[in-house]
């Protein structure tokens, strides 16, 4: 007797939601395999499929890559929940990856609107976020000691409440917002930390010696993200600090608007068109943009 696949609406949310807990699991287990892991950060369904096809474990979202393609300008609270968690689901359905996704500040100032924002991302396949303590006030751009805790610990609430492992990871803001401060860095991670979020992550530290201390500090894994400027770290180095996790932010969008310049320049300046040369052949990049789909039937 032959056994017709069930297409039915609630089998293909069944398979999609066995599909995301096994995802969550990979996740998980990333974050306690022994060394660091590179996790890049795709700004599109494209780039994605590209980084997925280069054997990378697991992806990441980026809202200045995103903000940067929207045309607009990044940590000003520009970009929506909406566009961004859209954004996120495509890169979702592009790859068979795990993807974590920015959160910016969680899209709202009370804990609440954390807690919500950490729903609607695991509806939509994530299975992690990192939500910040920035508050997109350019007068007062991190939020205070007190709050900053309770978003936290709303948005892990909300993750446990689910019926896989999502991964929170919580962000201390204050090196990326003129605010250099290790000490205080140190005491919102560490509380963090004991809120329950899964990861820590402190952007624009500015050398070995403060990542070492981070790590040494806290209980759970540390992301540190690579790219910034004057930072040269090797993956080696990190992970010898005490890093689990390296993250790359906008760095990979800037990189593909870097070569876009650059072609531009040429061609206006010189005339040429050598930047070809660099270019992604025209059959490999098509090859790469197979659906999931289309690359399960073969």
């Amino acid at each position: 007797m032959l056994f017709k696949e069930d297409r039915s609406e609630n089998a293909v949310a069944t398979a999609s939601s066995r599909d995301q807990h096994a995802k969550a699991l990979s996740f998980v287990a990333l974050h306690k395999a022994p060394g660091a892991f590179v996790m890049p950060n795709p700004w599109d369904a494209g780039s994605a499929r590209i980084l997925a096809s280069l054997g990378f474990a697991a992806l990441a979202t980026t809202s200045a890559g995103l903000a940067f393609v929207l045309g607009r300008r990044d940590a000003e609270g520009l970009l929506t929940r909406d566009e961004t968690l859209a954004n996120a689901a495509a890169i979702v359905e592009a790859t068979d990856l795990p993807v974590s996704a920015d959160l910016e500040d969680g899209f709202g100032r009370a804990p609440e609107d954390v807690a919500e924002t950490v729903r609607r991302a695991a509806a939509v396949g994530l299975v992690g976020c990192t939500i910040e303590d920035t508050t997109a006030d350019p007068r007062q751009p991190i939020h205070d000691f007190t709050l900053s805790v309770e978003r936290i610990a709303a948005g892990v609430a909300a993750a446990r409440a689910l019926p896989f492992p999502f991964m929170l990871t919580a962000r201390a803001e204050n090196f990326l917002f003129d605010r250099p401060d290790l000490d205080d860095t140190i005491r919102r991670l560490r509380a963090f930390d004991e809120a329950g979020a899964d990861v820590l992550y402190a952007p624009g530290l500015p050398d070995l010696a403060a990542i070492r201390a981070v790590c040494a500090v806290v209980s759970k894994p540390v992301n540190v993200v690579a790219g910034l400027a004057g930072q040269r770290h090797t993956v080696a180095e990190l992970a010898a600090a005490g890093v689990k996790r390296i993250s790359l932010g906008s760095t990979l969008a800037r990189a593909a608007l870097g070569a876009l310049a650059r072609a531009g320049r040429e061609m206006r300046d010189r005339g040429t068109f050598d930047f070809v040369a660099d270019a992604l052949p025209f059959a490999d990049a098509n090859a790469l943009m197979r659906s999931r789909a289309q690359a399960d039937e073969r």
